[in-house]
């Protein structure tokens, strides 16, 4: 019996040895914290209508008042607002804003006034929704300017950070920020921005994606796919980003397009 004695005292201690807490041979900085935040949804939709779209247009922001379409462009020399008929894609009105410094961002209509962000020249114009030739006022702004939209009472401001600037219209001073999240950490490219039925919906820079952020909490509660909504076939050269996002409160629907788009897709929400 004495030779099984050794081996058993061997085990034993080899199991006491290692019957402490294991923690301390794990590093946490590799093992990424959990959110606690659910995976955005997936959010169906139907196509309903198609319009022509101006391809000249490097298309920024959309927004629709009064039945027509209001929309802000960049790339420098031919920044512009406009306003157009989007069931024929006819320009209506068109003011030249930009130049070699200027490039014109996102717009939003808020007390019959129409805000439009620049880029990287920290300047914000006004115009009166009625007249889009001259600015009535303009603000200073410290960061990017990329998206904005308003709940009628503030404006929502992107700047293609992980951040939405909430924004007094009367002097442009940030009253709060909202940390977008989804269930991986921070989203980053926030771009051209509309709030529908109490929710930012926020296209992302570079891809052809929509995303639904609660304003309240920052977090990314869905995602919308557009990947195949323009044909490879009605691409050209020139055909940018995936950008620009309208919302009708009378018929519910909401109108997408990209930059320099032949088409302004109109969809409902399954």
């Amino acid at each position: 019996m004495k030779r099984f004695i050794l081996p058993c005292l061997v085990i034993i201690l080899f199991a006491a040895c290692n019957s402490g807490d294991d923690s301390e041979y794990v590093d946490n900085s590799i093992i990424p914290p959990s959110s606690g935040i659910p995976a955005p949804a997936n959010i169906a939709y139907t196509i309903i209508a198609q319009h022509p779209h101006d391809t000249g247009a490097y298309t920024q922001g959309l927004e629709l008042h009064n039945g027509k379409m209001y929309e802000a462009t960049g790339d420098y020399e031919n920044s512009s607002i406009r306003v157009t008929d989007h069931t024929t894609g006819k320009v209506l009105q068109k003011h030249i804003m930009g130049d070699n410094k200027i490039f014109g961002e996102g717009i939003t209509i808020l007390n019959n006034k129409i805000y439009q962000l620049t880029w990287q020249s920290n300047l914000v114009y006004v115009y009166d929704v009625a007249d889009i030739n001259k600015p009535i006022k303009t603000f200073t702004w410290p960061y990017e300017g990329w998206g904005i939209t308003n709940n009628g009472q503030d404006l929502y401001i992107s700047d293609g950070s992980s951040n939405i600037y909430i924004v007094n219209p009367e002097d442009f001073k940030v009253k709060s920020t909202i940390g977008v999240v989804t269930n991986k950490g921070p989203l980053d490219n926030i771009n051209e921005l509309e709030l529908i039925e109490g929710f930012i919906y926020a296209n992302i820079y570079t891809t052809d994606t929509i995303v639904k952020i609660d304003p309240e909490s920052g977090h990314v509660v869905g995602i919308m796919d557009f990947k195949y909504l323009l044909p490879l076939t009605e691409r050209s050269g020139r055909t940018d980003y995936f950008n620009g996002i309208a919302y009708d409160t009378a018929s519910k629907t909401i109108f997408v397009t990209g930059k320099r788009w032949p088409k302004l897709y109109e969809l409902k929400l399954n």
